[in-house]
């Protein structure tokens, strides 16, 4: 079965790169750093490195708390991270800057594995959820690097296509690979797998265990004095295509209730800024973007987050949250940073990505679900006028995320007694 993968491997990668450059068309930084794809590019690094895989925003954001704990243990050791998305790299530089060496995850054919190998020389391997990759795991195996899945789950749809491919993934997990999963329900599915009892712990979601930067409350306070003093603002945050427009009618929605209401919307890709800002000139709402560096005056109506790096900011302004990536089945995107800050939350229908936090907020009242403009618009007012249902329900958000801390040190319990592991790279 794996030879057969292999064979798949090799001739999909022309696929691969076509589809990367069919993304380069919107967002042009697909089109950069390829030779990283293949495992080229970089020189050797001077010592045996710890590598941890995020593959996009919300993984590299939950690595933080577990990769700063492993660079304060193992001050010596190189840190390599590696993304799949130019976001989640963007996202790598904005939290780690210099301390760490950032790549593309090499694409999962033996020869880019190996090249990758032969310069990161990794001792230990984290990869945050679940990114299986046949190749990647068995190289590790035969390397004898030490690999943990952190935060690992699997949905029933995913458990369901990998039990088509059962004898190879059995194989894959069968290399002394250690699964932290982030419950009961994620390990039993491991382990139906093929993954080993032994090693297949419950770790819990490291991504409640973030911590926002401690200046994010001032950043927002003094956003709001400077564009929205005295307004009643909500925000519409990691919004997809199909979403500005629903988004729009629920502000017209809201602005004949509430004039003086200002709405901060965020797109999720940076690629689709000057599209969403064309949706906004279309509708004929004042607009003001972050990029042209104006201040919102009074018949402003919408403020357009069309920067990078500044979404807990722009929520930490305002007073209701509602969480893109939700209204269209893309899985929903991180509820978290909002209910970190104390917000109440509205979320569309879709919220598979993160079905169990999603769950979790939905049911103590921290997030209202709502599947349509008219419903949107509905909640948004029923809680901009109404101050103490705010605080009661940013309180239990709040209370969720305080419950449910921990998983970073259960994880770093697996990952310790692996850490000091180099064992020497058998020969190519």
């Amino acid at each position: 079965m794996r030879l057969l993968y292999v064979l798949l491997s090799w001739l999909l990668t022309p696929v691969f790169f076509g589809y990367l450059l069919w993304r380069s068309r919107r967002e042009p930084r697909y089109r950069q750093r390829l030779h990283e794809r293949l495992g080229f590019g970089f020189r050797p690094l001077p010592g045996r490195s710890i590598w941890i895989h995020a593959v996009s925003v919300g993984e590299v954001t939950a690595a933080a708390p577990l990769l700063h704990t492993l660079r304060q243990r193992h001050p010596e050791t190189p840190i390599v991270v590696t993304t799949m998305t130019p976001t989640g790299s963007a996202r790598a530089r904005e939290l780690f800057g210099d301390t760490v060496v950032h790549s593309y995850v090499p694409y999962d054919t033996p020869g880019a594995v190996r090249r990758f190998f032969r310069w990161a020389r990794p001792a230990l391997v984290v990869v945050l959820e679940t990114e299986i990759w046949p190749n990647l795991y068995h190289a590790c195996g035969r390397r004898q690097v030490p690999l943990v899945l952190a935060s690992a789950r699997i949905s029933l749809k995913s458990l369901r296509r990998y039990r088509i491919m059962f004898g190879l993934i059995r194989d894959t997990l069968a290399h002394g690979i250690v699964i932290g999963a982030q419950s009961e329900a994620d390990a039993g599915r491991f382990l139906t797998l093929g993954a080993s009892p032994e090693r297949t712990h419950v770790t819990g979601n490291i991504k409640f265990d973030f911590e926002l930067p401690p200046e994010v409350a001032g950043r927002g306070r003094r956003f709001r004095r400077e564009q929205a003093d005295g307004r009643p603002v909500w925000i519409a945050a990691s919004t997809h295509q199909g979403e500005e427009e629903q988004l729009i009618a629920a502000h017209r929605l809201v602005l004949r209730r509430q004039p003086t209401a200002l709405l901060i919307l965020v797109p999720r890709h940076p690629e689709r800024f000057a599209a969403v800002a064309a949706l906004l000139e279309e509708a004929g709402l004042a607009t003001v973007s972050r990029s042209s560096g104006a201040t919102c005056s009074a018949d402003t109506r919408v403020f357009l987050g069309d920067s990078m790096g500044e979404l807990t900011m722009l929520y930490a302004a305002s007073d209701v949250a509602f969480v893109g990536g939700s209204l269209v089945p893309v899985g929903g995107h991180n509820l978290l940073e909002p209910a970190a800050l104390g917000l109440p939350m509205i979320s569309g229908p879709h919220n598979f990505n993160a079905r169990d936090i999603a769950g979790l907020l939905v049911a103590c009242g921290a997030v209202s679900l709502a599947g349509n403009a008219r419903e949107i618009a509905a909640e948004v007012l029923r809680l901009l006028a109404d101050p103490a249902e705010r605080t009661r329900r940013g309180e239990e958000g709040l209370a969720v995320l305080a419950g449910n801390r921990g998983a970073v040190n259960r994880l770093l319990a697996l990952v310790d007694p692996l850490a000091g592991i180099a064992p020497a790279p058998p020969p190519d």
